[in-house]
C-alpha cells in the first residue's frame, strides 16, 4: 500500500534534508527524515480526561508536519482535541478500522494500515508493524490493531507506539538507526501490554538500534500522584541503567521535553566507531 502526498503537504525547500526528532512529551515526537516532517501520537493539551500534563505543551506550528502517524486509538495516542489543532485537512496514518471514527470528526485525509503496509511521505517510507497491545477505545468503541511504525530513508527510525515484547520484534529492521521506546505510563503501574524500563531495554537486544530514546513517561500524571521531577524522570533513568549493563554499545539519549538528536550525526560518529 502507498499513497502520493504532494498535493496532501505543504511546499518547502529541496535541501531540507535535515535527520532529527524532538519529543514533544508522551509518545509525540516530531521525526524529521529526508524531507518529511512526521509527528507521531500528538498528545498537546494540558489536560486530558483524568491526566494532567506536566508543564507546558510546546507550540507547533501545523503547517510544518507533513503527515500524523497514530499507533492505536486509546485517548492518549489518539486525542481528538489535539487532531483539531493541526487540523482538519491533516494526513492521518491510522490503524484499521480507526478511519471511520476519524471521518466522522470531519478528518478529510486517513489513511488505515495494517501491519506490512507502507505509505510514501516525501522522502520518508513508512511501514507500519505490529504492537503487542490491548487497543480497545472504551466504553464503545472499535477495536483496531495497535500498531508501531518503522520510517526509513537516510536513516531508519522505529516508533513502537504502546507494546510489549513480542516475538517478531527482531525481525522489524536490520541496521536499525533510532528505536524510541516507551519505558512507563501515566500511573503507578504497568498492565500487560506496555513495556517498563527493564523490558525497554531487552527489546534492545532484538532490535539492535545504534540510538535508543525513551519516551511515554514523565509527561502526564494521574490526578493525586507525584509530580516530583526526580520521581517522574526516574523509568527513563533506569531505562538507561538497564540498557548499559544489557546492550552497552546502544547510545541512549534521554531528552527533556523539547529536546533533540541529531540523528545523522550520531549514526555517522556510530559507524565510525564501529568501523575501528
Amino acid at each position: 500500500m502507498s499513497v502520493a502526498d504532494e498535493e496532501l503537504t505543504p511546499a518547502r525547500p529541496e535541501d531540507d534534508t535535515r535527520q532529527r526528532l524532538t519529543w514533544l512529551g508522551h509518545s509525540t515526537v516530531l521525526l524529521e527524515v529526508d524531507g518529511a516532517r512526521l509527528l507521531t501520537d500528538p498528545v498537546l493539551r494540558a489536560r486530558v480526561l483524568h491526566l494532567r500534563r506536566v508543564g507546558e505543551a510546546l507550540p507547533l506550528d501545523p503547517q510544518s508536519v507533513d503527515a500524523v502517524l497514530i499507533s492505536h486509538i486509546h485517548y492518549d495516542h489518539l486525542d481528538l482535541p489535539s487532531l483539531r489543532r493541526l487540523g482538519r485537512s491533516s494526513l492521518l496514518v491510522v490503524p484499521s478500522g480507526a478511519g471511520s471514527l476519524l471521518r466522522r470528526h470531519g478528518f478529510e485525509h486517513v489513511i488505515e494500515v495494517e501491519p506490512g503496509d507502507e505509505a510514501q511521505i516525501r522522502g520518508a517510507t513508512i511501514r507500519a508493524t505490529h504492537a503487542e497491545h490491548d487497543s480497545r477505545r472504551l466504553p464503545f468503541g472499535v477495536e483496531t490493531p495497535a500498531l508501531g511504525y518503522l520510517v526509513s530513508g537516510s536513516v531508519s527510525t522505529y516508533f513502537a507506539g504502546d507494546t510489549d515484547l513480542f516475538g517478531g520484534m527482531g525481525a522489524i529492521a536490520d541496521n536499525l538507526d533510532v528505536a524510541l521506546l516507551p519505558v512507563a505510563g501515566w500511573g503507578p503501574s504497568l498492565p500487560p501490554g506496555h513495556l517498563d524500563p527493564r523490558g525497554a531495554a531487552e527489546a534492545l537486544g532484538l532490535l539492535r538500534p545504534r540510538i535508543a530514546v525513551p519516551i511515554h513517561w514523565g509527561t502526564y500524571r494521574r490526578i493525586g500522584l507525584s509530580r516530583d521531577p526526580a520521581v517522574l524522570r526516574e523509568p527513563a533513568e533506569s531505562f538507561a541503567r538497564f540498557a548499559a549493563d544489557l546492550m552497552p554499545e546502544v547510545e541512549v539519549c534521554v531528552l527533556p521535553v523539547g529536546g533533540s538528536v541529531d540523528i545523522e550525526m550520531r549514526t555517522t560518529l556510530q559507524r565510525a566507531e564501529d568501523e575501528r
